[in-house]
């Protein structure tokens, strides 16, 4: 008898380690980058960029943990976490912000509170 799979609903968008996107990119829920994206992305959930992971563009979510590098602006209307393997070189706006032990930031930092 075949198995019925069931969902909870939520979506996950993925790029692939060796995939590379130039353009921007518009996500309305959470999306974990391990690829190369040469563009702006505006994520209405959370985004996972992993070690592998680059953007050259300005950065939008709701929550961002970052393990790769990034260069440009990011805001990030809940929780910035930088992992102690990220590159962050651009600024940053974010309600509440995690550093770890050797995650490297070159840019300013503003904290506030969003309004939604």
């Amino acid at each position: 008898m075949a198995k019925e799979l069931s969902t909870s609903g939520l979506t996950h968008n993925s790029i692939s380690t060796g995939t590379v996107i130039k353009g921007n990119i518009s996500a309305s829920s959470d999306i974990r980058i391990d690829g190369t994206l040469e563009g702006d992305l505006d994520c209405r959930g959370k985004l996972i960029l992993g070690e592998k992971g680059v953007i050259t563009g300005n950065v939008t979510a709701v929550n961002a943990e970052i393990m790769g590098s990034v260069t440009g602006n990011i805001t990030a209307e809940e929780t910035l976490v930088l992992k102690a393997t990220s590159l962050l070189t651009g600024d940053i706006e974010v309600s509440s912000l995690v550093i770890e032990p050797n995650a490297r930031l070159n840019g300013k930092c503003s904290m506030r509170s969003f309004s939604r």
